[in-house]
């Protein structure tokens, strides 16, 4: 029997296997679902007439990305119902909401998303929708996702208001939309094209108490090999407590390699800029830790239940006393070896204190950061918030990732999707180089990490975060065939122009699921 052949090979005078710190011009032969071989000369010796070689020159090969902190049922509400872009008037809002009501045969709420709360005045919009829809629910969401018009009717039957539109508030929706089939089947589909365009392969979806439903859906999809992304979600508690039967179920149920349970998911304070983030010594000027209360004994025993069970729990910390707390937890649940036995972790940590990050490397705290975070805002605003809150001085340790390394953590990248899309160039450009949006100058560069130590955050670290690193998150002979092309090497590109690097292929399961349109 003659020596096994390769479906693809792909050769580059690049390839990032995210095991080395530097990429290398070679191969990657891939064979069914898996990796057949890795090396560093053309691989024309796992070559016959039926395999497809790509001569990929000067692109990148590395590891499929891996987001760990996506939330497509956050992402999905920004498209139900009607269409309100482009909307200039009131008497334009009230007429697409007309006409909806007079199409529905049902008298069911009526959803719209896309609205510009800047295009036009408003007040005397919601009396209006009061007076007309008095029996019937409107919500419309703002397209930049900061609040949402709604009637009494709406507020009555969901239990928040436009003040509150956010996804805790707003998780009574939930249901309706991820079980409507017509929405969410292109919907979910359409949200795997956009992630396979970024080489994204794995994402860890964050769920509402039971996900509503969805776990069916994904099931389903699992089951009839539709998936292109694969999907590992958790639990977050919304509209009740940790729910350990459902945690159990699901871990029965999802036993492959596209969908699995990964736990538990919850915040703790808020950000820093807003007065939420508990801080260990107070905010400048003042007396105060945290604008709000944060029930951490209450947490606690959820991660302790969790922990007993044998499941993770992901905390989502920002301030640095939050942070304190949470490794504080982490520290009392189970070890082997002075390592946490289930691999929790902690999201965001935007302010932190470097003895807690090397605490929480030595007992095996996985590191969840959003690296695109400083895309959002314009540099002098996040300067002179930081100066107001906690000062220059504690303000050195704001994104403080190169402490979390050095501290022994493993970091895994995040976008809390739809706050950001993944687009590990731009990462590369805020968490390497240090840049606001406008590429001025760099801000707390001493905090940022290497290129190599961000991409291995991206497949390795992702991978490591939901226990699959033996299956995923490098290129090695044996692993799952999930790869990600670059259209340029990040290694050698200016950071000038790191943004306008691209994903040009993306490969899952050992199949071509995106490529570029030249």
């Amino acid at each position: 029997m003659g020596k096994q052949k390769a479906d693809y090979l792909l050769r580059s005078d690049h390839i990032f296997t995210s095991t080395v710190e530097n990429p290398f011009a070679g191969y990657v032969a891939v064979s069914g679902q898996n990796i057949l071989a890795v090396g560093t000369d053309d691989g024309s010796d796992w070559i016959d007439e039926q395999t497809e070689v790509l001569e990929l020159g000067d692109q990148l090969v590395t590891p499929g990305f891996i987001d760990v902190h996506t939330f497509f049922t956050g992402y999905a509400i920004f498209h139900i119902g009607i269409d309100m872009s482009g909307i200039t008037s009131q008497e334009e809002f009230l007429q697409k909401i007309k006409e909806q009501v007079e199409k529905e045969k049902e008298p069911s709420t009526v959803f719209g998303h896309g609205w510009n709360p800047n295009g036009f005045e408003t007040e005397g919009l919601e009396e209006k929708l009061n007076e007309a829809y008095s029996d019937r629910a409107v919500i419309v969401f703002a397209a930049d996702r900061s609040t949402c018009m709604m009637n009494r009717k709406a507020e009555e039957a969901y239990g928040f208001n436009p003040k509150e539109c956010y996804p805790e508030a707003y998780h009574k929706i939930m249901p309706e939309y991820l079980n409507d089939r017509d929405f969410i089947e292109p919907e979910f589909k359409d949200y795997m094209k956009l992630m396979n365009s970024r080489g994204v392969t794995t994402v860890k979806e964050m769920g509402f108490d039971d996900f509503y439903g969805f776990d069916s859906f994904l099931k389903e999809k699992e089951e009839k090999k539709e998936l292109s992304l694969r999907t590992f979600f958790m639990s977050q508690p919304v509209g009740e407590g940790i729910n350990i039967e459902h945690g159990k179920r699901m871990r029965e149920k999802f036993q492959g390699d596209f969908v699995r349970f990964s736990g538990y998911n919850r915040m703790t304070d808020g950000t820093v800029a807003s007065t939420k983030g508990d801080l260990l010594e107070p905010y400048e000027g003042t007396n105060m830790h945290c604008s709000i209360q944060v029930d951490y004994p209450m947490i606690e025993k959820e991660v302790q239940l969790a922990d007993e069970n044998g499941f993770r729990y992901s905390l989502h910390a920002q301030g640095d006393g939050a942070v304190h707390k949470v490794a504080g937890i982490f520290d009392k649940c189970q070890k082997k070896d002075g390592k946490l036995v289930n691999r929790h972790a902690v999201t965001d940590m935007e302010f932190s204190n470097p003895a807690d990050l090397k605490k929480m490397g030595e007992i095996g705290v996985t590191g969840e950061i959003y690296f695109q975070i400083m895309s959002l805002d314009p540099a002098d605003d996040v300067k002179k918030s930081i100066e107001e809150t906690i000062g220059t001085e504690r303000g050195k340790y704001f994104w403080n990732r190169r402490g979390m390394l050095d501290g022994g953590m493993t970091l895994s990248g995040a976008t809390d999707l739809p706050l950001m899309i993944t687009d590990i160039p731009e990462a590369i450009f805020h968490g390497c180089g240090g840049y606001f949006p406008d590429g001025k100058e760099q801000y707390n560069v001493q905090n940022t990490i290497t290129i190599a130590e961000m991409l291995k955050a991206w497949t390795y670290g992702g991978a490591y975060n939901i226990g699959m690193e033996d299956k995923i998150g490098t290129l090695e002979a044996g692993k799952l065939a999930d790869i990600a092309v670059l259209d340029r090497n990040v290694f050698e590109v200016p950071m000038s122009e790191m943004r306008d690097v691209k994903v040009s292929m993306t490969m899952v399961n050992g199949k071509p699921v995106y490529t570029k349109e030249q």
